[in-house]
């Protein structure tokens, strides 16, 4: 068996430990398609907090309190540039993080690709699943916001950390998305897999720039699995993160029915055959697609895993 997931954010991270866990269960193989939208360069170094997210958690090596970065971190080079007032100073680089960014940079810079990248930076966590990042290519969410000079648009990462989320805005937009192509890999997975499950990641600035990428959406809805997605919404807030603030934005209900109507039946040029939410939200009316509530807290593997078995029974 072959189980593709579409992730991005601490949301997903955290699902693929209970993927893999189920994987190891039933013998299967674990592919998955993280964004990049994310992506950013800061102080010259190229930046993946997704797939570092899943790389770090999957690896043991994340910071289970903050949810993201590495576990006993420390700031010095943070401190140091502060005392330069190096822009910009509302990033922090962990010591320990520091290292994966140069490593990634140094390999980009001579050559290699952001999947092969990836694949060499898990060769030291060993995450027990193949990760691929959705496209090789540049894809970064920009937020097209309101400011005293009126229209402009800021890199996410602006939005999220420095302003979080807080500041009038307009709508959000993957740049670079029309020019990209599906990373390799990410199509023969697709079209290989059994089941396609959607993480409980942000539905608007994880798993739409994944989406966004040409010929990715069609090989899903085109493809033989089903697409399973599980709701990141549990009694209409989000489980953690500001996805409340981006739905808001693109004018979609904040609700477990809204995002699942937001992502829309397969059959009718959506991409969902079942649709796993909260026992909060027992009665979620997604037309056209299987819904199926059940316990949603990630509070721990068993319970993760306990999630994607659910979900894999909606196959």
């Amino acid at each position: 068996m072959h189980i593709v997931v579409l992730a991005g954010g601490i949301g997903g991270a955290r699902f693929l430990t209970g993927v893999r866990a189920y994987a190891r269960e039933v013998g299967a193989e674990v592919t998955a398609v993280v964004n990049v939208g994310d992506d950013a360069i800061m102080h010259g170094l190229r930046i993946s907090p997704d797939l570092d997210s899943v790389m770090y958690t999957l690896g043991g090596a994340a910071d289970a309190e903050r949810g993201w970065g590495r576990a006993g971190e420390t700031w010095a080079v943070r401190q140091e540039l502060a005392a330069y007032d190096a822009q910009p100073t509302w990033f922090g680089l962990g010591d320990k993080d520091l290292a994966t960014h140069l490593v990634r940079t140094n390999m980009l810079n001579a050559g290699y690709p952001l999947s092969a990248v990836t694949e060499a930076l898990c060769a030291r966590w060993q995450p027990g699943v193949r990760l691929l990042p959705a496209t090789d290519d540049r894809l970064e969410t920009h937020v097209v916001v309101e400011t005293d000079e009126g229209q402009r648009a800021i890199h996410f990462q602006e939005w999220w950390v420095r302003h979080r989320g807080d500041i009038p805005t307009r709508r959000f937009v993957f740049v670079g998305a029309d020019a990209a192509t599906p990373a390799p890999g990410v199509l023969d997975a697709l079209g290989n897999a059994d089941v396609v499950l959607v993480a409980p990641s942000n539905p608007v600035v994880s798993i739409a720039p994944i989406l966004a990428v040409p010929g990715l959406r069609a090989a899903l809805t085109g493809g033989r699995a089903p697409v399973i997605g599980i709701s990141p919404i549990i009694g209409g807030a989000p489980v953690r993160g500001m996805a409340d603030k981006c739905l808001a934005v693109i004018g979609a209900e904040c609700s477990a029915a809204g995002v699942g109507r937001l992502y829309g039946p397969r059959r009718e040029g959506g991409v969902l055959d079942g649709w796993l939410v909260d026992t909060s939200d027992d009665g979620a009316d997604v037309p056209g697609v299987t819904v199926r509530a059940t316990p949603l807290w990630m509070s721990d593997e068993v319970a993760t895993t306990a999630m994607v078995r659910d979900a894999m029974e909606l196959t």
